[in-house]
């Protein structure tokens, strides 16, 4: 690969699609054509000259890092002239930092990290880089940008945001509205941004208090202890927001368990099971807030055009962006049609 390409030096008009949605704005696709990584319209299908991508993931033990897996895998297997470099997925820092080493060695055109820790995983980064290999950095984000050409990733602040924003809305003319909140892992930054946008959004709506918060840990076990908790603790409520739809199985367990109903659920990451009970609307759950597992099926379009020297249309740069911030869109009743096809098991 020449050298400008492992620089990120792009030649053509540039541009990040986000699950290939760019691509999709002018495809001859049908409207109701599904949108994920299997079907969505590649951005470029036009083969190129071959790449070879290594992909250092998580470990699957959740369903939004096991649909980051089946979005890069799958993605990759749309282009003929990319070869991808799969590690077993680890969330074990030492283990891959191993793997990316591993991937150097073996002296891929580019490499897509989703680091297990982003700082832990830094020099791995930057020993890449250094190596003449463009580094993709998926979600998790490096301690220095040295160590990548271009991250991408969800918005955690803006799923916060757009989480109390939805539920403001629905409460704005109640008087003295009480909402609660099931977070996440409290010692991880992702979910301090989450909750620090919920409470930036819900300062517009002076008649709503926060009146109880758990922070559980990504599980449905979790989920539905830590819900319990709440219920028992809060006799009455108007909203809850629930940072992740896994946990949000546990915590649907545990309202139904305590027969309550007064209140509307906001889930967060955008699970199948959470849409399906959207589109049913027979539950307290009423909307989820995205963070797209997609991002691994455009971090491969990304790595592609890089490794061919070429943009992704769409923007006026010559140069793909150093970074991709995804939207947190709003999954209601309205909309779940357009995004069940993305949504992961």
């Amino acid at each position: 690969m020449p050298e400008s390409s492992r620089r990120g030096l792009l030649f053509g008009a540039a541009a990040v699609s986000t699950g290939a949605l760019l691509a999709a704005c002018t495809s001859n696709e049908p409207n109701n054509a599904r949108s994920d990584a299997d079907t969505a319209p590649a951005a470029d299908d036009k083969p190129g000259a071959p790449v070879t991508i290594g992909f250092a993931g998580p470990q699957a033990d959740h369903g939004w890092l096991n649909a980051i897996n089946e979005n890069a895998t799958s993605r990759a297997a749309r282009y003929s002239d990319v070869t991808l470099e799969i590690t077993e997925g680890s969330n074990d820092t030492a283990a891959q930092i191993g793997q990316v080493q591993t991937l150097i060695n073996k002296k891929v055109d580019v490499l897509v990290v989703l680091p297990a820790d982003g700082k832990a995983l830094t020099q791995a980064g930057l020993q890449a880089m250094k190596a003449g290999i463009p580094v993709i950095n998926l979600d998790r984000i490096f301690a220095s940008p040295q160590a990548y050409r271009c991250w991408i990733g969800g918005d955690n602040y803006g799923m916060g945001l757009n989480a109390g924003r939805y539920i403001g809305e629905r409460l704005k003319d109640k008087p003295d509205a009480k909402v609660v909140e099931l977070a996440g892992m409290d010692n991880l930054e992702l979910t301090q941004q989450r909750t620090r946008g919920f409470d930036d959004a819900l300062k517009n709506y002076p008649n709503i208090t926060k009146v109880a918060r758990q922070a559980a840990e990504f599980t449905v076990e979790s989920g539905q202890a830590k819900m319990a908790q709440l219920l028992q603790a809060q006799s009455a409520f108007d909203a809850l927001w629930n940072h992740d739809d896994d946990q949000g199985v546990g915590a649907l367990r545990a309202i139904a368990q305590a027969g309550r109903d007064e209140f509307l659920m906001v889930g967060g990451a955008g699970a199948k099971s959470a849409m399906d009970a959207i589109k049913a609307d027979d539950g307290v759950l009423k909307a989820t807030v995205l963070y797209p597992p997609t991002m691994a099926a455009s971090a491969i379009d990304l790595a592609r055009a890089l490794g061919q020297n070429k943009g992704v249309g769409g923007m006026a740069e010559l140069e793909i962006p150093a970074s991709v911030t995804l939207y947190s869109a709003v999954v209601t009743k309205d909309n779940v049609d357009a995004y069940l096809p993305t949504g992961f098991s």
